[in-house]
């Protein structure tokens, strides 16, 4: 597509805001209250600094790690996003692009497409659950899960008690009636090339949570009644966590982990991988970003438990920054989205790439032959950058 071209994920972004209409884009923009977590995780990679080699670097660099049991071609790996309203192909898409290039996609149980179809896609898929509904409709949304093949459940923790932001939060419709369509319909009018992606995939986009179905053939609620389940649902308790760890009984990733004594509770709860996130700055506006949390978390757990880092990763410096802190992986949630926005499955792939050749680059510059061979000497960190949270010992 002409004009699709970009050459980093900053650019995809403008692009996306320029094409989706501003409620979608604001919608996947997020960030709480005033924004402060969601700059800090942008902000935070900059304040960490590489000392480069002039000399003697490894002519070949190999990139190649394993996730959740998973092998992978880049440490990068497909963060569970909500509804893709952003494209007719949604998680398909995303899925796809993920396979050509080698690595895999977690899929949101408040997704837009099955877990069915992910899977169909992507066979490296991880399903991502929300706690929403008794114990006895987690578990047959999680067998549905693994019946379909599933290779890792990740459960999230840390979303949302968040009341909106300072810049606005969208509405979201319970569904795309005709009402909706004419409240909205000033924004669809000022982005045709978004309406005519949709009319000529002969669809709408629909505003449901498949995988919130216990089974593939009862039908999906929608994102309101989803959402609502899940804000009237109690949070789980670390028993709650340690019964669906062993209920599992696979590769199992608790997303949201900030503190260090979290981080050993969920050791002891049974799971096999933590990610170090704050939600991408939508949840509790104020806490530190994600990669200040990363080391003093990598150190205390890192030697019994996989760690990856999710929040504010734009570049390939950035995830050599994260894996030099402690991390096995990055996880990247909005960075594909514009991708998608953009060109689709192509986009995405060049979402990828872009973030492939920049850890290619940075591992040349510091000398390093794999990733595996990263450690915070090779970062210039300044003097009270970690953030060492409920760690008493």
């Amino acid at each position: 597509m002409a004009g699709s071209a970009f050459e980093t994920v900053a650019a995809a972004q403008l692009l996306a805001q320029r094409r989706l209409p501003s409620a979608v884009y604001l919608a996947l923009l997020a960030g709480s209250e005033r924004g402060q977590t969601y700059r800090d995780n942008l902000d935070a990679f900059t304040e960490l600094g590489f000392a480069p080699l002039v000399a003697g670097q490894p002519a070949r660099r190999s990139q190649v790690t394993t996730v959740l049991g998973q092998e992978v071609a880049l440490p990068v790996v497909i963060s569970p996003t909500g509804v893709h309203a952003v494209h007719p192909e949604g998680e398909v898409a995303v899925a796809r692009a993920a396979a050509a290039r080698g690595t895999a996609i977690g899929l949101s149980s408040f997704g837009s497409k099955s877990v069915e179809e992910v899977m169909a896609a992507n066979p490296q898929t991880f399903f991502q659950l929300y706690w929403v509904g008794t114990r006895d409709a987690i578990l047959e949304r999680v067998e549905r899960a693994r019946s379909a093949g599933a290779k890792a459940l990740i459960v999230t923790t840390d979303w949302s008690f968040s009341k909106g932001r300072d810049w606005g939060t969208p509405p979201v419709p319970a569904g795309l009636d005709l009402a909706a369509l004419t409240r909205f319909a000033p924004q669809l009018l000022r982005r045709p090339r978004y309406v005519g992606r949709w009319l000529r995939a002969g669809t709408i986009p629909q505003l449901t949570a498949p995988n919130l179905a216990r089974h593939a053939s009862e039908p999906a609620p929608t994102f309101l009644d989803a959402y609502t389940e899940f804000m009237q649902t109690p949070p789980p308790g670390w028993d709650d966590i340690a019964w669906l760890a062993g209920q599992w009984g696979g590769p199992f990733l608790l997303k949201g982990v900030c503190r260090v004594d979290d981080a050993r509770r969920a050791v002891d709860a049974g799971v096999s991988a933590i990610s170090v996130s704050n939600h991408g700055g939508n949840n509790l506006d104020g806490t530190p970003a994600a990669i200040r949390t990363l080391r003093p978390i990598a150190d205390a757990v890192g030697h019994q438990v996989e760690v990856l880092l999710d929040g504010g990763v734009r570049r390939g410096s950035d995830v050599v920054k994260a894996l030099a802190l402690g991390a096995r992986a990055v996880l990247i949630g909005r960075a594909p989205l514009w991708g998608l926005a953009v060109n689709g499955q192509a986009g995405v792939e060049q979402v990828l790439d872009i973030l492939r050749g920049g850890v290619d680059s940075a591992l040349m510059g510091i000398g390093a032959a794999s990733v595996h061979d990263l450690t915070p000497e090779h970062l210039v960190i300044p003097p009270g950058f970690h953030r060492a949270l409920g760690d008493s010992r």
